[in-house]
């Protein structure tokens, strides 16, 4: 079996021989864009009389573009799919059409989990432009809380247990398999417990507004690697301003801030995006192309 027609709408970042075993599956030349629609209008347009269609997290694939593209039975995502509120992708309607949508998952996470171990080092020991504290620290015995325990939260914890902070995790569902080497502590417990929060949440999660920063208080470092800004920005705006107070993003996590808000004094950035390397793009292709295959079988 095969698909009439793949378009990828944007650029998916799947390798070459990706593309190739994807042309392997479609009776037409497949379509490949390197680069986002500047439109609603632009997106129908690409996807045309495509049957089969894949896509970035860049790319809004709404209500409105799915009805007017009569022809669609797949929509792949190339990009990870927790849940319906946080796809770009109107999942619900589209299934609701007789069309499968697929995300992948578990596929970035080693290089989010290496950025934040390093990012904390870096700080800790003051090489960079900062400094935590007056002296340098290590990460022995420094209390770090986990905000969301998902595959990326779970490996950053195995990565910092051998250097012997004490690990605190919140979560929407308890994970007691785990809890003897990580301890679990309702939101607001873990603010005022921790020195460090770094936040794992899927998309259009929104977890802390001015109330829950008062509580996380001052000399604290918080990381957000998060698609987006699962917090009020105003509110960590006013935050960051206390002495003592230090945020890290990387490439993703930064890029609903405001440009001034990213230019005050301790707020680090970085360009890359940390879940991104070599790596992290062959596991995208295999596992975009495994739910393409299982979908034609």
């Amino acid at each position: 079996m095969k698909f009439k027609k793949i378009v990828c709408v944007d650029y998916t970042k799947l390798e070459p021989w990706a593309l190739e075993a994807l042309q392997e599956m479609s009776e037409e030349k497949i379509v490949v864009y390197d680069d986002e629609p500047g439109s609603k209008e632009e997106t129908v347009e690409r996807i045309s009389n495509a049957d089969a269609i894949l896509v970035s997290w860049k790319t809004e694939i709404s209500q409105e573009i799915i009805e007017q593209c009569s022809n669609l039975k797949y929509i792949g995502m190339a990009c990870s799919l927790y849940d319906d509120a946080s796809a770009n992708v109107a999942v619900q309607f589209a299934r609701s059409k007789g069309i499968t949508v697929t995300g992948i998952r578990d596929y970035g996470d080693p290089g989010v989990a290496e950025f934040i171990v390093s990012e904390l080092v870096r700080l800790f020991h003051g090489l960079g432009e900062y400094q935590w504290k007056e002296m340098p620290v290590e990460l022995t015995d420094k209390k770090i809380g986990i905000i969301g325990l998902g595959v990326t939260g779970q490996l950053l914890a195995k990565c910092l247990l051998p250097f012997g902070p004490k690990l605190f995790y919140y979560s929407r569902t308890r994970k007691k398999d785990l809890e003897n080497e990580i301890t679990y502590l309702p939101l607001e417990e873990l603010l005022k417990t921790v020195d460090v929060i770094s936040l794992h949440l899927p998309k259009n999660t929104f977890i802390l507004k001015a109330p829950q920063f008062k509580l996380f208080g001052t000399g604290k470092i918080l990381v957000n690697t998060s698609l987006g800004l699962p917090f009020e920005e105003s509110a960590f705006s006013d935050w960051i301003k206390k002495e003592g107070n230090f945020a890290i993003f990387d490439g993703d996590g930064k890029k609903q801030l405001p440009q001034e808000t990213e230019k005050l004094s301790r707020v680090i950035t970085a360009d890359k995006s940390a879940g991104w390397a070599a790596e992290t793009q062959r596991r995208l292709s295999e596992k975009v192309l495994e739910n393409v295959r299982d979908f034609l079988q």
